[in-house]
């Protein structure tokens, strides 16, 4: 397929574009550039062909003869949804919404949403959520992934097949690196300064998944007969990887050599859900994570020795969007609706 990736010089869009073309389909990138300076080591053989474009500007002669679009192109994380909700709202809700509508209109057949588990919030029950429990986002960010699938669902036809991919909260090692995310950070605090001191006591749930097993997921979501993935939900992950804050802590620092743990008080975060994987796992062809959190910070401390990180690059703004989005507007690269500027 041709196949148009949004978001390919992010932290997952490195990844899941030179996978694809491995596999013989035809990828264009479309990336707004604001995180280009976060490389953190060279990981992938190929790099697609990517335009240099807000979501916001994508024409429909962008989109000229693609058959699959996979959205994961947006602001990211719920502290850098916060920096600014409506501008949140105006890039993830509105501008995802602006790609379905232009996609239908080009007769693009396959539509692939990055979505959420955040969209879960806080649980009411002390079971699993799963895609059938109603959705409690606590967050800009979440909200707007609920109302993305809500309102490209209805976009569903003969001709416009979308899936929403609710991903868990990706971990691993990325050439385009994020150090904002729960395991990556641990890990890079125990490499760094050999101790995790954790603010709460660690007691919520979290589900877990290596970015390359959402990778997995798009690729076998892509490659499925339609009827198994129109107009569907997933759960992206393995039921397995929920795991306590605190047990990331304790995994993390038992995997890097001479690295303390300690914990605090109850935290002011209250989202604590688990998430059962069992739809993806039964009914999506090919998949199965291969990867838990002890593999992937064994893999987080390969690469950091490999490269001989250091305590300025973990700290740096590229491998922090909240850092780097800041970084950007007080330097006036970005004005107030998140453009680029003109020198």
């Amino acid at each position: 397929m041709k196949i148009l990736v949004t978001g390919t010089e992010g932290y997952l869009g490195c990844l899941l574009a030179p996978l694809l073309m491995e596999r013989g389909h035809e990828v264009i990138g479309v990336d707004t550039g604001f995180y280009k300076v976060g490389w953190l080591y060279n990981g992938t053989d190929l790099t697609a062909k990517t335009l240099n474009k807000d979501i916001r500007h994508i024409s429909l002669e962008d989109l000229e003869g693609v058959e699959a679009i996979v959205h994961m192109a947006e602001l990211s994380n719920d502290p850098t949804g916060q920096l600014s909700p409506t501008i949140t709202y105006d890039i993830n809700h509105k501008g995802s919404i602006r790609l379905a509508e232009l996609a239908k209109q080009a007769g693009v057949r396959r539509f692939v949403y990055m979505s959420s588990c955040s969209v879960y919030g806080v649980a009411k029950a002390d079971g699993y959520t799963d895609e059938t429990t109603p959705v409690n986002p606590q967050t800009a960010y979440a909200e707007c992934k609920a109302f993305v699938e809500r309102d490209v669902s209805k976009m569903a036809d003969d001709d416009f097949s979308p899936t929403f991919m609710r991903n868990a909260t990706a971990f691993g090692a990325s050439p385009r690196m994020r150090f904002d995310i729960v395991v990556n950070n641990l890990s890079g605090l125990a490499w760094t300064l050999k101790e995790i001191n954790m603010t709460s006591d660690g007691t919520p749930w979290r589900p877990l998944v290596h970015a390359l097993d959402i990778a997995k997921a798009i690729i076998c979501t892509l490659e499925a007969p339609r009827d198994i993935v129109h107009n569907e939900i997933f759960n992206v992950g393995d039921t397995a990887n929920n795991y306590r804050v605190k047990e990331l802590a304790e995994i993390v620092a038992e995997t890097f050599p001479g690295c303390t743990v300690s914990f605090g008080e109850n935290g002011a975060d209250n989202r604590s859900y688990r998430v059962s994987f069992e739809k993806i796992n039964t009914q999506l062809p090919g998949f199965k994570c291969e990867w838990d959190v002890r593999r992937g910070a064994e893999q987080l401390y390969k690469v950091f020795s490999q490269i001989d990180m250091t305590k300025e690059v973990f700290q740096s703004n590229g491998f922090t969007r909240l850092k780097q989005l800041e970084y950007l507007i007080r330097t006036q690269q970005i004005d107030q609706d998140f453009f680029w500027s003109k020198p």
